[in-house]
């Protein structure tokens, strides 16, 4: 009888896999915390004790209905740190003669693991994750000959396809999209809900990485840890998610507020992306709710949501399998100035980018509208280098693979790919940032102002990106009127020269 040694990732914790609907006694599954994996980049300490915490507790799952599985802790003496060495150890000690993988969704794990098959004198084969709705090249397949691609198109076939929020064929309502109806102030601390934490001792982890001198960023609660690291925990939080925060989710999903981290999002995405629980089963039991309390719940709440997992998600993982490994390379505006150290301590004036910063090193959290019009829009305007910017989105938050992060991050919100996610740059000044949050009234700065020592930074940079860009942008028919205004504003050289001054002093703003 063969042997057969199957590798599970970090990333591929399906415990309804159909490798797992059978015990079979010639099979062994592997799972194994690595070196490799902590270090690639420095990540935020909630991230990786969530990844090892969650690793663990599949292997345990698994070893729970029978499977036999060797699973190797960051100080195992056997522990090579390196997939390639750990593989090849594991098949020549235990005399495995084949060799099965699950598809990577990150591009340089992929690669890795296609050299290692080639290096292996055993059999080796790779199987689909069965988690995504589409395979890796759908969506390039569905924009072929397409310069952009235009993810409401996308986003409408897979509703088709699958069902989500349709009449036959058209869409529930007669309306494909309620995203003008997502984008409202929060004011009414009343309606908060507290957030749904998971208490675990982890201090064994943490003492694990600390032994082992895996250097890591942000902080972490001993005591407990605010993410699902198990499918139970994971389908819990669909429940509270739907019963307490999905009435107002939709209506508050953009908004910025000083005195709730998470308001009303799901805080789905790390047990997503871990594949803890599959993004069908989510927007089904989402959808299923909404379908009970349609008289208390507009579908403008569930569409805003449902259109993030089956939509956007979906969307920018077919991107990256369309684009890589070029895309990874993009430049589109040539930036090349250096983080500026508080994205990694916080201590900066701009009281946006305090609270978002401070929020991301505590929680390992920020919403898609922090990342994009905070942090990515001032990285933007500052004109940061997208290789530092990608860095630091991949270690600092806790659902953050490549996959995901930097179609989101090069594409999405620094448009270093020149239009292939977004139609238009995703900037603004401190109008925008005031009107979606409580940011601006306590800020050094003065949302008002355009020149001047307290002027709003985002306000001076916003058209100093505009005026050293018109040669890569006066085209775009999105932003027309940007250069319009631009062009006849009287004290545009003042703008400027404010511009210039906090560009050159971008480390004490």
């Amino acid at each position: 009888m063969s042997k057969i040694l199957r590798l599970i990732l970090g990333d591929q914790l399906n415990i309804n896999h159909s490798w797992f609907k059978e015990v079979k006694p010639e099979v062994t599954y592997v799972l194994m915390e690595m070196k490799q994996e902590t270090d690639y980049v420095v990540h935020h300490i909630q991230k990786v004790v969530a990844f090892f915490l969650a690793m663990r507790n599949f292997s345990e799952a698994l070893s729970d209905l029978g499977h036999q599985v060797i699973y190797l802790t960051l100080d195992n003496n056997s522990n090579q740190q390196d997939l390639s060495k750990n593989i090849k150890y594991l098949l020549s000690e235990n005399e495995f003669d084949k060799f099965q993988y699950q598809l990577p969704d990150e591009y340089r794990l992929d690669k890795q693991l296609l050299e290692i098959c080639k290096e292996l004198e055993v059999e080796a084969s790779c199987f689909d994750t069965e988690h995504f709705l589409t395979s890796r090249d759908f969506l390039k397949d569905f924009f072929k000959g397409k310069k952009t691609y235009l993810m409401e198109t996308f986003y409408r076939e897979m509703r088709k396809q699958y069902d989500v929020l349709m009449d036959g064929k058209e869409p529930m309502t007669g309306k494909w999209n309620y995203d003008h109806s997502n984008r409202n102030k929060f004011k009414d601390p009343l309606l908060l809900q507290p957030a749904k934490s998971f208490g675990k001792d982890v201090s064994e982890i943490i003492e694990l990485l600390e032994n082992n001198k895996v250097e890591t960023i942000g902080k972490i609660d001993k005591s407990q840890i605010e993410w699902p690291t198990s499918r139970t925990e994971s389908l819990s939080l669909i429940t509270y998610f739907c019963q307490k925060l999905l009435s107002n989710f939709g209506e508050y999903q953009d908004a910025m507020y000083t005195g709730d981290k998470f308001l009303f999002h799901s805080r789905l995405s790390f047990a997503l992306n871990t594949k803890m629980i599959s993004p069908l089963e989510v927007v089904q039991e989402v959808e299923k709710f909404w379908l009970k309390h349609q008289d208390s719940i507009s579908i403008s709440q569930v569409e805003g949501f449902v259109r993030q997992i089956i939509g956007w998600r979906e969307y920018m993982r077919g991107v990256y399998w369309a684009k890589m490994p070029t895309y990874k390379s993009l430049n589109f505006f040539g930036h090349d100035r250096d983080l500026p150290g508080y994205f990694w301590n916080g201590k900066t004036k701009m009281n946006c980018l305090k609270h978002a910063i401070g929020q991301s090193l505590d929680s390992a959290y920020a919403h898609h509208i922090q990342r994009l019009m905070v942090t990515g829009n001032f990285m933007l305007l500052a004109g940061i280098h997208p290789d530092q910017v990608d860095e630091w989105y991949l270690g600092i938050y806790i659902d953050a693979i490549e996959w995901v992060e930097i179609t989101n991050t090069r594409g999405m919100s620094q448009y270093a790919d020149g239009g292939i996610v977004g139609t238009k740059p995703y900037v603004s000044s401190a109008n925008y940032i005031d009107k979606m949050s409580d940011y601006c009234g306590s800020c050094f700065y003065k949302k008002n102002l355009k020149v001047g020592d307290k002027s709003c930074p985002f306000n001076s940079l916003y058209w100093h990106f505009y005026a050293r860009n018109e040669d890569k942008l006066a085209k775009n028919p999105r932003i027309g009127m940007a250069y319009r205004t631009l062009a006849k504003m009287k004290d545009k050289e003042a703008i400027l020269k404010q511009a210039e001054s906090y560009l050159d002093n971008l480390e004490n703003l």
